[in-house]
C-alpha cells in the first residue's frame, strides 16, 4: 500500500469528526498531519473522486464527508488512493529461462504463485470490506489518549468552516 493510504485514513477520521455542514480546508488537514499540502490534495482529489469526500468549493470551501462513516468501508479508501487493479500481477515466469517447457500446454492451469497470491489478496480486501470508518472512529475513541483528542479537537474546532 502507498503512504498516501495513511494520509487517507488518517484525513477521513478527522473530516468524520466535523459537526454537520463543516468543512476543513486541504491547507489545515496537510497541517494537522504533516504534510505537505501539494502531496496530501493529490489524495484529497482522489478520495473526492471515489465519493468518499466532498470538495466544496470557494473561499470558505475545504472538504467533508461524502456520507456516514457506517457507508464508508476501509476498502473504498485503499480503492481511492491505490486503485482497484490487483496487488500481484503474474508475469509467467515460470516459462522463462533455460530448459523451460516450450508447449503451452505444459501451462494450462495458472500458476500455483499466483493462485495463492489472489486468494490472499481477495482475504485481504474482504477484511477491508467488512471494516468502515466508523470503526476506525469507536477506536480513536478509545484508544487516542486525552492530550492528543484535545490537540486535535482544538485544531479542527479553529480550522473548520
Amino acid at each position: 500500500m502507498s503512504d498516501g493510504v495513511e494520509a487517507a485514513l488518517h484525513c477521513a477520521l478527522v473530516l468524520a469528526g466535523l459537526p454537520e455542514g463543516k468543512v476543513l480546508p486541504g491547507k489545515s488537514l496537510a497541517e494537522l498531519h504533516g504534510v505537505s499540502e501539494t502531496y496530501l490534495l493529490k489524495h484529497l482529489r482522489a478520495l473526492a473522486a471515489a465519493s468518499v469526500i466532498d470538495a466544496v468549493p470557494g473561499p470558505r470551501g475545504g472538504y467533508r464527508l461524502a456520507r456516514d462513516p457506517e457507508r464508508i468501508t476501509l476498502l473504498d479508501i485503499v480503492e481511492a488512493i491505490d486503485g482497484r487493479e490487483p496487488a500481484f500481477v503474474c508475469r509467467e515466469i515460470r516459462r522463462r529461462g533455460p530448459g523451460k517447457a516450450k508447449d503451452p500446454c505444459v501451462y494450462k492451469a495458472d500458476c500455483f504463485i499466483k493462485t495463492r497470491m489472489i486468494a490472499a489478496e481477495e482475504a485481504w480486501r474482504t477484511a477491508l470490506r467488512q471494516q468502515t470508518l466508523a470503526d476506525l472512529v469507536a477506536d480513536g475513541a478509545q484508544l487516542i489518549d486525552a492530550h492528543n483528542k484535545k490537540a486535535v479537537a482544538t485544531y479542527v474546532e479553529k480550522a473548520q468552516r
